[in-house]
């Protein structure tokens, strides 16, 4: 999330920025303008509400004066006064509550600001290729993962529709391990050679961290949500409103919160035994990420650096038509997370070291692939720069992404109210924050079957692999 502070000074620098990613000129400025017209309501209320509420304690006093010197007209005057301030403020604090949610709603839409050296484009075709490692094997008899896989009878889609629909696949025997394989060495790797800690978080989290980490409220579509069985929906809207109410005495007019107000939501959530609504992760970025939410953390610890191999789902409700064949877009799929949480003078430098972590994973499976840094327009959400790995596929004769890596600065931090305390200083700052894929393992499984294919449809092991294979060499 944005700093309102920040936007109010610098709202020319915002609206440039959202042209970068794509909006129109109209429409950025007009979000802008609508960021600021929102704030600038929000404070001029609280200014007079905080008027009218000093002005009743005023005349409540003067009440008590007027009482003591018998001067009744005065006094009822005074208290009606009094009565009508008391409207106004209890109709004042229904007024708050509604331009807090305005302002509120949209700060956290507002994406994150592009780093000054990412390149200006509007989609992919405007990434820019930084380095290409490895010789492409091109052979007009190459097939694709799916045809290898159930030539195999160790790949199977139909069951797995009928198990659970499209977009998910059953994987058998020695397909099965080698997925399993390509996840167990990645984890090695990064914790015995790339000093990150081995994390195994839980696969189902609150709103708070996906709030955190950007997936809510821009991503809802695209995310699997749970509730108990037997619960009925709780009324959010309802709670919204209540959290914005309990919270508005501590909130002041220059300091808008942030994930307090999610916190609060929980708590009431909590305290009335609601429905629990839990999220799937789409990413083990979510967790990983929020492991330090709510905490001010020793400068003297950071770097942090975590790593997990979890599944992650996703409803790919703007895919529709893509990568249908195959599982190389899939709801489920196992993959290894990179996080840092970094101070703000060394997270370009981390981003630099974790894009050559997950780029060591294909050149030790000996895959060709290259590296690309997204344009303005591709970015994620979250991001401030991406480097984008994409690992090549004979099969399709293509580059395929299988990696993504980007540094998000300060924007994730305040929205999970993760900060750190610089060395002799008393004031505390916002954490950066860094994640990305080291790798995706179903992506290195499609990646490993079509460059190591063989002409009798058998599958070769690559040798870094064979360990964890049991010594096997080959998949037939």
């Amino acid at each position: 999330m944005l700093d309102i502070k920040w936007i109010r000074d610098n709202p020319d620098i915002l609206a440039a920025a959202l042209e970068k990613r794509g909006w129109s000129s109209a429409a950025s400025r007009a979000e802008v303008d609508a960021v600021v017209a929102a704030d600038e309501a929000r404070r001029a209320h609280l200014t007079e509400l905080q008027a009218r509420q000093e002005r009743r304690n005023a005349a409540s006093r003067e009440i008590g004066k007027a009482m003591a010197q018998k001067d009744l007209a005065l006094a009822e005057k005074l208290k009606a006064e009094v009565a009508e301030i008391k409207r106004f403020v209890q109709d004042g604090e229904a007024k708050e509550r509604e331009l807090d949610k305005a302002l509120f709603d949209r700060l956290a839409a507002l994406p994150n600001l592009p780093h000054d050296d990412v390149p200006v484009g509007a989609d992919e075709a405007d990434n820019v290729e930084i380095r290409r490692v490895g010789e492409p094997k091109r052979a007009n008899a190459a097939k694709e993962h799916f045809e290898i896989g159930e030539a195999l009878g160790l790949m199977d889609f139909e069951t797995a529709a009928k198990l659970s629909g499209a977009r998910f696949t059953v994987l058998k025997g020695q397909l099965a391990r080698l997925e399993r394989a390509l996840g167990q060495f990645m984890l090695d790797l990064h914790t015995t050679e790339h000093g990150y800690l081995e994390v195994q978080p839980p696969l189902l989290v609150r709103d708070g961290p996906m709030f955190g980490t950007g997936q809510l409220p821009k991503f809802t579509d695209d995310l699997f949500q749970t509730s108990r069985a037997g619960e009925d929906a709780f009324d959010e809207s309802a709670l919204y409103g209540e959290a914005v109410g309990n919270l508005a005495e501590a909130w002041a007019p220059d300091d808008f919160p942030q994930i307090e107000l999610y916190r609060e939501m929980e708590r009431l959530r909590r305290s009335r035994q609601a429905p629990t609504r839990l999220w799937l992760i789409p990413t083990a970025e979510v967790p990983l990420t929020n492991l330090v939410r709510e905490e001010i953390l020793d400068a003297k610890s950071l770097p942090l650096r975590f790593t997990a191999l979890t599944p992650c789902f996703r409803s790919e409700a703007g895919s529709a038509g893509k990568d249908t064949r195959g599982m190389l877009r899939q709801h489920q799929f196992y993959k290894v997370e990179l996080v840092s949480i970094t101070d703000e003078t060394s997270s370009l430098d981390e981003h630099e070291r974790m894009t050559g972590c997950a780029e060591e994973v294909l050149k030790r499976l000996d895959l060709p692939y290259r590296t690309v840094v997204l344009c303005s327009g591709d970015m994620g959400f979250g991001a401030r720069k991406t480097y984008d790995i994409e690992v090549w596929l004979p099969g399709q004769n293509a580059y395929r992404e299988i990696s993504s890596c980007s540094v998000c600065g300060d924007f994730q931090a305040r929205r999970m109210e993760a900060r750190y305390r610089p060395d002799g200083e008393k004031q505390t700052r916002f954490v950066h924050t860094l994640n990305g894929s080291g790798t995706a393992v179903g992506r290195a499984l499609i990646a490993v079957m079509e460059n190591y294919q063989n002409a009798d449809g058998s599958v070769t092991i690559p040798e870094v692999l064979r360990p964890y294979m049991g010594g096997l060499e080959r998949i037939g």
